[in-house]
């Protein structure tokens, strides 16, 4: 995998469970293929939304041999790198690179939150562990800790880091790295209610959540903002944000597990201390996923356009 391949919605795929909270491979490697199919350019596995913290070491593996198996090299294979020590998540980078991974999201540490030469010693250490080409995931919401467009431009000394999620809420984010690094670094807008605020900004890519539930609406909007359809584009995120809001709150593994259901691309298990939606807070967000559906745009009928190598105009 090199640089230009870090472009397009790469679906960051949540993880299913049978009743017995064991994974399922079996439901794993048919969700994978299908978002294959509908045209997500890149897989991202044991993410947030994949539960990755509540994932034994060996499970993780499992999952990514699993997506390998489910899309060969039709498109890469990136495997989400997080755990409480470095030591652990250099081994799981080096295992994934054995597995047949294209490439990493390294994540920040859990738990401890460093100062800037622990934090730097840390991704040098996990982008370093193996040549596969690498993403760097900023989620200063969710870890606690914040990269600066001016510190990537430090990790970007490392010829094998080729991208960033860009997750800290603030589209001044994307600009700031997009002025710092120019092209050096193929930016990823990594929350949903975001993208089409990002793409004018610079953006290349979408590490998106409802895209597994709605990969057709996803792409086509992703699209419609990178070609610069602006007018398809805004009527599409319209109709979209309600449920693209909901990969932004406390519950988002919940809640899109919850949009899988309602369309028939999954089931609502989630490991604890998660727990399932009950209650009153389940019938509104059912409600409002209905109401969604209800009014959902004919995009699954319309042919799929080629992805073009070329980001859209910026600023």
């Amino acid at each position: 995998m090199q640089q230009r391949d870090w472009e397009g919605v790469f679906p960051a795929i949540t993880t299913p469970f049978f009743d017995s909270l064991a994974v399922d491979h079996q439901r794993l490697e048919k969700h994978v293929g299908w978002l294959a199919e509908r045209g997500s350019r890149g897989i991202v596995a044991l993410g947030s939304l994949g539960e990755a913290a509540t994932l034994a070491f060996e499970e993780k593996v499992s999952i990514l041999e699993t997506c390998k198996r489910a899309v060969g090299s039709r498109l890469p294979v990136i495997a989400g790198i997080a755990g409480l020590s470095t030591a652990e998540c250099v081994a799981l980078a080096q295992r994934a690179a054995r597995a047949g991974c294209d490439g990493l999201m390294v994540l920040p540490p859990y738990v401890y939150r460093g100062d800037w030469r622990e934090s730097r010693a840390h991704f040098d250490a996990v982008i370093g562990a193996t040549p596969l080409s690498c993403m760097l995931y900023n989620n200063p919401i969710a870890y606690g800790t914040d990269v600066s467009a001016m510190q990537m431009r430090e990790l970007a000394e490392r010829g094998n880091l080729h991208a960033v999620k860009e997750s800290s809420g603030d589209v001044r984010r994307v600009t700031a790295v997009r002025e710092t690094l120019g092209d050096r670094l193929a930016i990823f807008s990594g929350m949903d209610d975001m993208i089409l605020e990002s793409i004018p900004m610079g953006a290349r890519g979408w590490v998106a959540g409802l895209v597994n539930a709605l990969p057709d609406e996803s792409i086509a909007l992703f699209e419609a903002g990178r070609d610069g359809r602006w007018e398809e584009a805004r009527a599409l995120y319209e109709w979209f944000l309600p449920l693209l809001r909901l990969d932004t709150v406390p519950k988002f593994v919940q809640l899109i597990k919850l949009v899988q259901t309602e369309v028939g691309q999954g089931n609502a298990a989630v490991r604890p201390p998660r727990l399932e939606l009950a209650g009153t807070e389940l019938d509104e967000t059912r409600a409002l996923i209905r109401e969604r559906l209800a009014c959902r745009p004919s995009i699954a009928s319309q042919p799929r356009r080629k992805a073009s190598r070329t980001p859209a105009p910026v600023w």
